[in-house]
């Protein structure tokens, strides 16, 4: 199966897990300074998307665009640590008057997919994308690993969001 219909795959799933309408919605933070949310981000744990599923070394690259549009670069290593090299480059759109916390995500023209920064610490090391749907969840850093306090209360705030926990997946990183 090519890539384009792996992707095309993946957002059939998006969209009908958009039409989930009976569960409450998840809040986002009141807002984002995006500047400093911009850099590399390490994957710590997720509910995969189909593309996701065997990452290792996961990280999360966002650069702001002149014209407010969010370049994306997402790289891991399929099946491995030492494993073949994958790189994706979505586009954020920030939605208007959400603080900057609420963006679509743009893999495949025309649709964006939801991506609400649920959670970010006050030093912008730590932050949780959420969706609805809770369909799919990330966990991320600014540093590869976190100690296992900072871990349990970000996977505490997962599973508060309504998340299936025995679908999360912790990403190896090097």
């Amino acid at each position: 199966m090519n890539v384009f219909s792996k992707l095309c795959g993946l957002f059939a799933v998006v969209l009908t897990g958009c039409a989930t309408p009976s569960l409450p919605p998840i809040d986002t933070v009141t807002t984002v300074d995006l500047p400093r949310f911009m850099g590399d981000w390490y994957v710590i744990a997720h509910i995969p998307t189909s593309i996701e599923k065997e990452a290792y070394n996961a990280i999360e690259n966002y650069k702001l665009n002149a014209d407010g549009s969010i370049a994306t670069t997402f790289t891991f290593n399929k099946g491995a640590l030492n494993g073949e090299s994958k790189k994706y480059e979505p586009k954020g759109f920030i939605v208007p008057n959400t603080g900057n916390a609420l963006w679509g995500m743009q893999f495949i023209w025309p649709i964006k997919a939801e991506y609400k920064i649920a959670y970010l610490d006050k030093d912008y090391q730590t932050t949780v994308i959420a969706r609805t749907a809770r369909d799919y969840v990330w966990i991320m850093a600014r540093k590869p690993h976190l100690n296992a306090a900072e871990y349990r209360k970000l996977n505490d705030y997962v599973a508060g969001l309504g998340y299936d926990m025995s679908k999360l997946r912790v990403v190896p990183q090097k």
